[in-house]
């Protein structure tokens, strides 16, 4: 995929790695469409699933929100590129948590306005939507990553990596992963959604959005390609002596807004 045009030349998804996979139903149907001629809009609407329609970017009137005509409407307008191929796989994917994040937007909205700050619950939104992934993992790993202990994280605790699961959700985190780049990092929320379908998990999360919790942003990077087995290279430890990518964490208050690990062991 071209990353200007969008499916329709240049290299094509690799949908065995491993933050493309959970996206590979019905990601290839999307492209293939695409690729034979039809226009996004049109291949994405072909699939089921999404609660809102996809509408040619012309549908957007000058001067109004983006996420507050998606709101009105219920149209998703999307250009012919890879950020709304993928922003339009998350609604089909995730359609309960897409709706919750467009409806917090929009009532954000509709009480302050559009101004030149979004706000903090816009602001999160926007990260998590944008460049957000869930992580479900054993509290070990949790406090590794929360204290930015990456040796311990990715080295000392790697055996424990076989039982985390990662799911990329931000559609422009997945379209920077087209390029792979070990400085690509994610903002990463607590996940306890078991071990289910995405179906399950859409629930779980939709469940949790709330304006008081993303007020909050819970989130915490990951440098993705550090997770054992999404990265060759990462098998030589040396990889992690980049200190440019796996920071050491600054001494400070502690952070009560942070995301707390699970319960499970």
């Amino acid at each position: 995929m071209d990353q200007t045009l969008g499916p329709v030349s240049g290299p094509a998804i690799d949908w065995n790695r491993p933050w493309f996979a959970p996206w590979r139903e019905p990601g290839e149907r999307v492209a293939a469409r695409v690729l034979a001629g039809t226009p996004l809009h049109e291949a994405l609407n072909a699939q089921q699933g999404s609660p809102v329609r996809f509408a040619p970017e012309q549908a957007l009137p000058a001067g109004q929100a983006y996420e507050h005509f998606i709101f009105g409407s219920g149209q998703c307008p999307v250009r012919s590129n890879l950020h709304d191929f993928f922003n339009g796989l998350c609604w089909l994917r995730l359609p309960r948590s897409k709706q919750r994040l467009n409806a917090l937007q929009a009532a954000q909205i509709a009480s302050a306005g559009v101004g030149a700050e979004r706000g903090p619950v816009r602001d999160a939104i926007a990260v998590f939507d944008e460049n957000g992934a869930l992580l479900q993992a054993p509290s070990a790993l949790w406090e590794a990553l929360l204290a930015r202990e990456w040796r311990s994280l990715f080295v000392d605790l790697r055996p424990l990596w076989r039982e985390a699961r990662v799911i990329v959700f931000g559609h422009a985190l997945l379209e920077k992963l087209m390029l792979p780049r070990k400085e690509i990092t994610a903002h990463v929320w607590v996940a306890d959604a078991g071990g289910g379908s995405m179906e399950e998990v859409d629930r779980w999360l939709a469940a949790q959005l709330t304006t008081a919790l993303l007020a909050a942003k819970p989130f915490t990077p990951l440098p993705l390609l550090g997770i054992p087995g999404w990265w060759p290279e990462n098998q030589n430890f040396s990889f992690y002596d980049d200190s440019l990518v796996f920071r050491t964490a600054r001494r400070k208050e502690p952070n009560t807004t942070a995301p707390h690990p699970p319960s499970c062991p």
